[in-house]
Formats: structure tokens, C-alpha cells, sequence
């Protein structure tokens, strides 16, 4: 099965919301007052930093973020890629349509082109295989749950990780990397993904690959365009010239 993505969708990879970055908010309020007029949402995952199924104090401090993308699902259909800093979601957004990791890349098709979409942290090694079932366990949520009611331990040493993080790095080597990763495993007509950051398109033999920019890096995001190959995605900045400055 397939799904259609739409001519004028937006598609945005790893806002990284959280209180120290509220741009995403922000943005999401000017669709839901329709400032903005995306025919279609598509999330390619880490749209919160931490938002983790069954800890309910991710819940809470999203709580404002989460309302907001459930009435917006009432209006136009939003596809969300769960990522490695959120996971466990359909029962938190009911109307939205949830694909965990093992049901990534997601077939779509765009006109007469075929799409493959996902987070990005798919065909990793055995050990990132393990780490991301384990997190995602509900026993081992269950845990983190409790330990985190004690003292909020995960949330404070988060807020300590995002002081020091830098969304908008360098991946030196990244067109090796992602040819060795990738080659001869997909047939299709493009392969977007999210979660490097690196705002790259790479030309394989047989699909053009896309890395999306990370909006919480410059707050970008890409409309869907055209079929074309040149012109499949617009890249549209909320603030500063084509360089995002």
C-alpha cells in the first residue's frame, strides 16, 4: 500500500521541540490559523526532543505542542515518522497517521514518482538495533517512568545535552557514508529521509536521495513542488536569506 503525498505538502524533519526551542510552535500556530496553508504535514520524526510514549512527564511539558498537532489533524492530514527522540505516539495523536521505525521507509507516490520516506536511523549496526528495541520496550518505559518521577533525572540531563548541541554540523564524508549504507537496497524514484541534518541531495543509479535540513538548525522546511527531479522540493527559510543566516 501506498500513500499519496500532495502537491503544496510541507515536510519538515527534526524541529527538536522542546521549551528551549519553542520555533516549531510557533510555526504550527500559523497553519492552524492559516497563515500558512500546507495541503498535506508530513514530520519526518525528532519533531520533539523528547516526547517517549508512556513517560507521562514527556507528555506534560509537550502538552501545549501535542494539542496543537491533534487540532491541526483535524484539518489536513498529517503523516508523522517516528524518530529516535519520539516514539510510542498513535495513542497520543488518534487522527494522525503513525509509522514506528520497523514500519520505515514509508511507500509513497508523488504523481508518477516513488517516494520512500523515514526518520533516517534505519540500517544501522546490530548494536543501534538493540538500543532502539530496547528504548522502546514498554517494561523498559515503564522504569524510566518511575525513575523519572523521583527527580525528573532524563529531562534535566536533556536540557544539559541541548546546551551543548549543534544541529547545524558538518557530516564530513556524508555522500560515502550514505552510498555505502543504501546502494542497491530500494527501488524508487526518491529516498527522503530526516535525522543527519545535512540538507543534501546525493544521486544514486537508480533514485536521487534527499537529507533534509534540520528545522531546528535554521528553521527550514520543504513543500512539495513538483515531479521533476530538480524540483521535487522548494526549501523555504521562516527567517534569514537562502544561506539561513
Amino acid at each position: 500500500m501506498f500513500l499519496d503525498i500532495k502537491e503544496g505538502a510541507f515536510v519538515i524533519a527534526d524541529a527538536h521541540y522542546s521549551h528551549l526551542r519553542p520555533e516549531f510552535f510557533n510555526f504550527l500556530q500559523d497553519i492552524k490559523a492559516k497563515k500558512l496553508q500546507p495541503t498535506q504535514l508530513l514530520l519526518l520524526g525528532d519533531v520533539f526532543d523528547a516526547l517517549f510514549g508512556g513517560v507521562s512527564k514527556t507528555l506534560e511539558i509537550n502538552k501545549k505542542m501535542i494539542k496543537l498537532l491533534n487540532d491541526i489533524s483535524c484539518m489536513i492530514e498529517i503523516i508523522y515518522l517516528e524518530g529516535n527522540h519520539d516514539f510510542n505516539l498513535q495513542k497520543i495523536f488518534p487522527k494522525i497517521k503513525v509509522f514506528s521505525i520497523e514500519k520505515q521507509p514509508v511507500k509513497c507516490m508523488f504523481k508518477k514518482s516513488k517516494v520512500l520516506l523515514a526518520h533516517g536511523d534505519i540500517e544501522f549496526n546490530t548494536a543501534y538495533k538493540l538500543y532502539t528495541s530496547i528504548i522502546r520496550n514498554k517494561r523498559v518505559l515503564f522504569f524510566l517512568n518511575i525513575i523519572n518521577k523521583f527527580n525528573n533525572i532524563i529531562l534535566k540531563n536533556l536540557d544539559k545535552y541541548l546546551d551543548k548541541k549543534d544541529d547545524c554540523f558538518e557530516f564530513i564524508n556524508f555522500d560515502k557514508y550514505i552510498k555505502q549504507r543504501l546502494n542497491k537496497k530500494y527501488s524508487c524514484n526518491f529516498f527522503i529521509e530526516g535525522h543527519f541534518h545535512q540538507n543534501k541531495n546525493i544521486d544514486f543509479d537508480d533514485f536521487i536521495y534527499i537529507n533534509l535540513a534540520s528545522f531546528a538548525c535554521n528553521q527550514r522546511y520543504f513543500t512539495v513542488k513538483s515531479s521533476k527531479v530538480l524540483e521535487l522540493m522548494e526549501e523555504i527559510y521562516l527567517k534569514g536569506d537562502a544561506n539561513g543566516t
